[in-house]
């Protein structure tokens, strides 16, 4: 039998994502759901860096027991002039009072909550293509008009 590797991670970049006000769509079939504009922001790693635009949003939805499932689409602008979509995928949950702290704006230390996200990133130019085929993972802090995430690739 073979044994197979088990994965490492490796930091690909640390993104500070600029948010606007949410728009509070309501109550859903499936909870409550909110559209929360990405307005800008800053990448920065050895490999992957530049400026997020004005272009996305996260389209969550907030289930009873308060999970949130994040789901977000933006672009960013490399430091070199590309331009790569990124769509991240992912929930944040944690104890209620914790949870009720971080919908009042308040900073809560990240270690109190669980924020993991799974990015996919799309180019064409070929400076950037490893991107395409690269599994990654993210874990993140809600700040109060912002969110910051920290990419790992997977090895």
């Amino acid at each position: 039998m073979t044994t197979m590797n088990t994965p490492a991670l490796r930091h690909l970049a640390d993104l500070n994502v600029e948010l606007g006000t949410p728009v509070e769509i309501g109550d859903g079939h499936r909870g409550r759901r909110r559209i929360i504009p990405i307005v800008g922001g800053r990448v920065t790693g050895e490999r992957l860096s530049g400026e997020i635009l004005n272009l996305g949003a996260d389209w969550q939805t907030i289930f009873a027991d308060g999970t949130a499932e994040l789901d977000t689409r933006y672009a960013m602008r490399t430091h070199d002039g590309v331009l790569i979509d990124i769509r991240n995928f992912g929930f944040r949950h944690g104890p209620e009072p914790v949870l009720a702290a971080l919908a009042r704006g308040e900073t809560v230390d990240p270690s109190q909550y669980y924020m993991r996200t799974h990015p996919r990133f799309e180019t064409g130019d070929p400076r950037y293509e490893w991107l395409n085929r690269t599994i990654c993972i993210g874990t993140g802090a809600r700040l109060a008009n912002a969110v910051r995430v920290t990419f790992f690739e997977v090895l």
